[in-house]
């Protein structure tokens, strides 16, 4: 199988037969083999029962359907999971990505990338709920992790075989693919994708759910630096709170014990005191986060590398 075509599916009932038209319409000239993956998450508008009339007609459409809804990141994770692509294109099933940048995304990929984002240079979504907390939720991420883009929460994305299937993906970790792929080593590059207002269907993001991006951020950031040595962290946050803490209480034990200085009425005191007790547990917490990381390593099996290719 030359490409797998990944669509998570939620309440799309008058998205889905044009998306699947305008997939075929688009790879049907070309010589790929291709399956096309649609990931049905718990949908209750009727799109799972024209899923199956779809499945019917197209031995090309796979269909994978949820007891109840998990959310986008689960649906990717399973449509990855179940793809025998050699490459893997993930698109959103509302019909605001156009199928017909596949094959740029493709040609892209060619040059020697393991993953291609597509940037939704000309987004037609509002402006203040939509667009807006985007582009402050992509400036972070771009901050913060190694992998620097305009729009990581565009869906459209190819990726090669062995990239898709490294990642692990759980919560609302879908944001931060490209991010999660950089930490295996994969070379990214963004590519301009078309992007059409929504005609159908109501949007599933919302303001509030850009919040959650900050803490999703911190738990990946720590996972890709420190998840294999937590105690890096939380050992140089203890020590620099000791010694701030003991700085602080030895020169009062000085001032005390040589120049009979009060202490009582010194509130830097319960500080240094503060700094000290929290720097121990600090450090503590590193060395049990360490072996902590060691047994979810270890017992797991999990890789702390991927490797490209062998060359024998």
């Amino acid at each position: 199988m030359d490409l797998s075509i990944v669509v998570p599916i939620y309440n799309e009932v008058d998205n889905l037969r044009p998306l699947c038209e305008r997939v075929h319409a688009v790879l049907a000239p070309t010589d790929w083999s291709y399956e096309l993956i649609l990931i049905d998450d718990g949908s209750q508008d009727g799109s799972s029962e024209l899923l199956a009339e779809l499945h019917a007609e197209d031995d090309t459409l796979k269909v994978l359907r949820f007891r109840r809804n998990f959310g986008q990141t689960a649906a990717l994770a399973a449509g990855f999971e179940y793809a025998q692509g050699d490459v893997i294109v993930s698109l959103d099933g509302d019909l605001q990505n156009d199928p017909i940048d596949i094959p740029r995304l493709l040609a892209k990929l060619d040059e020697g990338y393991d993953l291609v984002n597509g940037w939704r240079v000309n987004r037609q979504d509002p402006f203040l709920h939509r667009r807006l907390p985007s582009q402050i939720a992509n400036h972070m991420i771009s901050l913060t992790t190694r992998v620097k883009l305009h729009d990581y929460g565009c869906t459209l994305k190819a990726f090669r075989r062995e990239v898709a299937k490294g990642l692990k993906l759980y919560g609302e970790m879908h944001r931060f693919i490209p991010a999660l792929a950089g930490d295996m080593g994969a070379r990214i590059a963004e590519l301009p994708v078309t992007h059409h207002a929504r005609k159908h269907g109501t949007s599933k993001y919302g303001l509030t759910r850009t919040l959650w991006v900050v803490l999703d951020l911190l738990t990946v950031k720590f996972m890709s630096s420190y998840a294999t040595r937590p105690s890096h962290l939380f050992g140089f946050l203890g020590l620099i709170a000791v010694l701030v803490g003991g700085g602080i209480t030895t020169v009062l034990g000085i001032q005390r014990l040589l120049f009979d200085v009060q202490l009582a009425n010194r509130p830097i005191l319960l500080l240094g005191i503060l700094l000290l007790v929290t720097g121990v547990q600090l450090v503590t917490t590193g060395l049990i986060a360490e072996m902590l990381a060691r047994t979810y390593h270890e017992s797991q099996e999990k890789p702390v590398y991927w490797i490209k290719d062998v060359l024998e």
